[in-house]
C-alpha cells in the first residue's frame, strides 16, 4: 500500500489512471455498432450486456458504457429518447439512441 502524501487526493488519481486506460475511441465505435443494430434505443445497462456478449468487456457492468454514452451525447453521436422500466433493477432509467443526421 501506498501512503497517502499531504495534500493529494488518492481517490481522484486513481479515476484520472482508470480514465487513461480506456481506449475511448475503440469504445465509443462498440457503443455506435450496437446501437446501429438496434431499431429501438437501448438502456445503459442493456449496451452493457451486449457488449459482454460480444466479447467487447470482461463483464457486464453497465459503467463499461455509461460514461461512454454520456460523452457521446456531449459529443452530438447518441441522444436520450425517452425513458423505461429496467428489467434488472426495476428501476427507471433513459434509453439512449443514435443521433439521426440533420
Amino acid at each position: 500500500m501506498e501512503k497517502r502524501q499531504y495534500g493529494t487526493n488518492p481517490m481522484a488519481e486513481n479515476r484520472h489512471d482508470s480514465n487513461k486506460s480506456i481506449d475511448k475511441a475503440r469504445r465509443y465505435r462498440q457503443i455506435k455498432q450496437i446501437l446501429r443494430t438496434r431499431k429501438r434505443g437501448l438502456t445503459a445497462k442493456e449496451i452493457a450486456v451486449l457488449m459482454y456478449r460480444n466479447g467487447f468487456t470482461p463483464n457486464d457492468d453497465r459503467n463499461n458504457a455509461a460514461p461512454r454514452l454520456t460523452e457521446l451525447c456531449e459529443k452530438g453521436f447518441v441522444e436520450p429518447i425517452g425513458k423505461k422500466l429496467c428489467e434488472y433493477t426495476g428501476k427507471k432509467v433513459t434509453v439512449y439512441a443514435l443521433r439521426k443526421a440533420v
